[in-house]
């Protein structure tokens, strides 16, 4: 048990859990206070979204009405929140979801809340006021005895059982009760977006929250894995599910905007969108854990989403396939006073030349996986390749969407993965041979680039771009690729540089000068862990994993980055990237160690 903290009005970070109905996300604080939810989907406004602006963002209150201590824990297998609050006087336990039924799925957002009397008796108070496009109070409508709150196509139905009488004011419900021990109260919000209304019965209401948890159950089920760091993995895995649109199969960078980087700074950003390159290591973690029903899904997303900007890649799309190059600051005061705050992303302009590795990387994943390419997808593909031989001496802004451009190592290692995979498709007879012969020339080309170009005698490792003696985390992600038949002098003299200087113990800073400018960033660290595993370092594989997995919060979430003194989560909340980084290090150095012991 512990005592929820608030600065400035805002909990850390790492004092939220997420809850997810695959169309959207919310964020549950450790005081019972939901501060995110947009609706109706993923990309809307926040209607609830306190968590980037503590005074005009609107919430879900439910708390004991005296001093508490809290903690809590997901169902075993499942994305369902439970929250025991302790008081002088009791015990209650609060069980959160976001409704997902097996079936029907629901047309409609329900959230849901099962307070339980544990022991005692308890006192607590709750309250729903929303805002709608960010900021706006919507008016009660409680005509028939359910308080409905309505703004323009929006209609929120705050129903209660044995949670005390509903007050109404200011566009806001709010209620208090007393539980004692083995009684059960129940609130609920059916959120609905231009569509009637639908007010359910409580056994309705409870048969759905039950049925969520055998619907993660169930989705679970698909997924194998019996190595190290299980738990992590399997929450891992359960994140990345509820990150996933299931109507269009793609997956989100992360469920949030605008949360910073750096406390104060202004580097928060919108993550709401499907980028290519965090898809890509998902569908890799995905086929790994054996989740055929999830890879397909998400697969076919991409190939229809890049239909539309075809041969050319976007660095990320919207969840409906289409790509929006515009972004607007939303008059919001930002968490912890860290602005703007962004609906929108501009990096979609962008040019970055590591898409290209990632869906061709992708594609051969899914092959070697024992399946096929469809004849359209294998043209496309074919096509992107040859526009990879033309463009890749471009310079381009980089895995990290960066607005100085560069021949960056990383993207033309990229370019080689696109070539390579291109090579080993054509050979499995996925793709045409007719170019072959071009294709194989070019990828000759991109290995002497990077070998004279950017590899640094001085420094002993490649480079972050020719010319400079930079480092760069990324190029930690060649191990990976295939691109060195490892263990390597290069590759251990590039891990070594990389850690040396861009390392904090088993964190590592994204590339050279960023110490001041934002925290470590999560990924990077999993990166490493598979490159020292690749390069038969597994000791210190093991320890870097050890150290990275121990910095995820109380139920095993984990941001984009990690101030390395202070232990604080920085960046969006939860992040796929670095959740899709914990199965992907442990897969590998779980075969690592097998190796290992195979030859003992």
């Amino acid at each position: 048990m512990e005592e929820p903290t608030r600065i400035d009005g805002y909990p850390p970070i790492r004092e939220y859990a997420a809850l997810g109905n695959r169309r959207t996300s919310a964020l549950v604080a450790l005081d019972g206070t939901v501060e995110w939810l947009p609706l109706p989907d993923f990309a809307a406004a926040g209607v609830f979204a306190a968590v980037v602006d503590a005074e005009r963002g609107g919430r879900f209150e439910l708390q004991p009405d005296e001093p508490f201590k809290a903690e809590r824990s997901y169902i075993a297998d499942t994305n369902v929140l439970q929250t025991t609050f302790e008081t002088s006087g009791g015990s209650v336990r609060v069980t959160d979801a976001l409704a997902l039924p097996g079936a029907p799925t629901l047309p409609w957002t329900e959230l849901t809340r099962r307070i339980e009397g544990l022991s005692g008796s308890v006192s607590l108070r709750w309250r729903v006021s929303p805002r709608f496009e960010w900021t706006e109070r919507g008016t009660v409508n409680a005509g028939d005895g359910t308080p409905v709150i309505i703004y323009g196509k929006h209609s929120i139905a705050v129903q209660t059982w044995d949670a005390g009488e509903a007050q109404i004011g200011n566009g806001e419900v709010s209620g208090a009760f007393t539980i004692r021990e083995g009684e059960r109260a129940l609130l609920a919000l059916g959120c609905f977006h231009a569509e009637p209304i639908l007010l359910s019965d409580r056994d309705a209401v409870e048969a759905r929250l039950d049925e969520t948890v055998s619907y993660w159950r169930d989705w679970l089920a698909a997924v194998e894995y019996e190595g190290p760091w299980h738990d992590e993995v399997i929450r891992s895995a359960l994140t990345l599910g509820l990150l996933v649109d299931a109507q269009t199969g793609a997956m989100v960078a992360a469920p949030t905007t605008g949360l910073p980087e750096k406390i104060g700074g202004s580097r928060n950003y919108d993550y709401r969108y499907a980028w290519l390159r965090d898809t890509s290591f998902a569908l890799e973690a995905m086929l790994q854990l054996g989740h055929a029903t999830q890879v397909h899904g998400t697969l076919s997303w991409v190939l229809g989403a890049t239909r539309r900007t075809h041969p050319h890649l976007r660095p990320y799309y919207k969840l409906d396939g289409s790509y929006n190059p515009s972004s607007r600051e939303l008059p919001l005061s930002g968490y912890r006073g860290s602005t703007p705050v962004l609906d929108g992303n501009p990096a979609e302009s962008q040019l970055q030349l590591g898409n290209y590795g990632d869906l061709l990387d992708t594609a051969w994943r899914y092959v070697s996986d024992g399946n096929r390419l469809d004849p359209d997808s294998a043209l496309r593909l074919r096509e992107v390749v040859d526009l990879v031989c033309r463009i890749w001496r471009n310079p381009d802004a980089s895995i990290w969407e960066l607005g100085e451009r560069h021949d960056y190592t990383q993207s033309k290692l990229s370019c080689w993965l696109a070539l390579d995979r291109a090579l080993k498709l054509s050979n499995e007879g996925q793709l045409s041979s007719r170019d072959s012969d071009h294709w194989r020339a070019v990828h000759g080309e991109l290995r002497d680039y990077v070998e004279r170009e950017c590899w640094s005698e001085s420094r002993g490792a490649y480079t972050r771009y020719p010319g400079t003696d930079q480092l760069d985390a990324s190029v930690l992600l060649m191990a990976r690729m295939g691109y060195l038949d490892l263990p390597d002098p290069r590759m251990d003299g590039t891990i070594d540089a990389i850690r040396k200087e861009l390392g904090r113990g088993p964190l590592l800073y994204r590339y050279s000068g960023m110490e001041e400018k934002e925290g470590a960033f999560l990924v990077c660290s999993f990166w490493l862990v598979e490159a020292l595993a690749m390069s038969g370092r597994v000791d210190e594989a093991t320890e870097v994993m050890d150290g990275v997995c121990d910095l995820a919060n109380d139920v095993g979430l984990l941001s984009e980055e990690v101030d390395p003194e202070s232990r604080e989560l920085l960046g969006n909340f939860p992040q796929a990237l670095s959740h899709l980084g914990v199965i992907n290090a442990a897969v590998a150095l779980s075969r690592a160690k097998d190796r290992v012991a195979s030859m003992r």
